[in-house]
């Protein structure tokens, strides 16, 4: 379900506009989260670290309006729910786009991620399936603890849906850490809601 945003009524209508003109709209910061009780929390509860970081995402961008924006036909639509698409790696080192539906319930959001992994990995090819608006573009990078990141993007393409990166899990004197990687639409939001997102994140994985 999605609602149209009036734009005369709001308050960012000139920024709106200012950015949507541009050839690259998106933004980007890259931040370390400290994920030690989050970590410990998912092997507690038996339930992959992957997973249970993508659940914490995508309780954080439900929670946050702007996260709900998305630009459609010149339109700005607000939906009542946003799910993810996360690159999945197959045997073969290839990795197919997912649709991982998200559920505010731990369990029940398992048991779709690993029902939607398990038939990507028995998939072939990139684009597996039909693909919504209400996404956010999400991938993990085990392998490298970067400092920045960048993302292949057509400007043709009319795309406004937030993307949203971790890096290698670091472990230091106990404390276990990863790179976060935010792009999103500048026409939607600013670095405040940027920031009110990542201190509310960090608090989930804090819990």
């Amino acid at each position: 379900m999605k609602q149209k945003l009036n734009l005369d009524t709001w308050n960012r209508k000139e920024h709106f506009l200012f950015f949507k003109q541009m050839q690259e709209p998106f933004f980007g910061v890259t931040t370390t989260i400290d994920c030690t009780k989050a970590y410990s929390k998912s092997k507690e509860l038996g339930i992959s670290f992957f997973i249970y970081y993508l659940h914490k995402t995508l309780q954080a961008i439900n929670e946050f309006k702007c996260f709900r924006y998305r630009i459609i036909e010149d339109e700005i639509y607000i939906f009542d729910r946003i799910d993810a698409s996360a690159t999945i790696m197959r045997e073969d080192k290839t990795f197919g786009f997912s649709l991982i539906e998200f559920d505010e319930n731990l369990k029940t959001f398992e048991t779709i991620a690993k029902t939607e992994i398990d038939r990507i990995q028995t998939t072939t090819g990139l684009i597996t399936r039909e693909y919504p608006e209400n996404l956010i573009h999400f991938s993990a990078l085990p392998w490298v603890n970067f400092t920045s990141l960048s993302h292949a993007r057509s400007f043709t393409w009319p795309d406004s849906c937030p993307k949203i990166s971790f890096g290698k899990m670091m472990d230091e004197n106990g404390k276990k850490t990863m790179a976060m990687s935010i792009h999103v639409h500048h026409g939607l939001m600013d670095g405040y809601h940027v920031g009110k997102f990542l201190t509310f994140f960090e608090e989930l994985m804090n819990q």
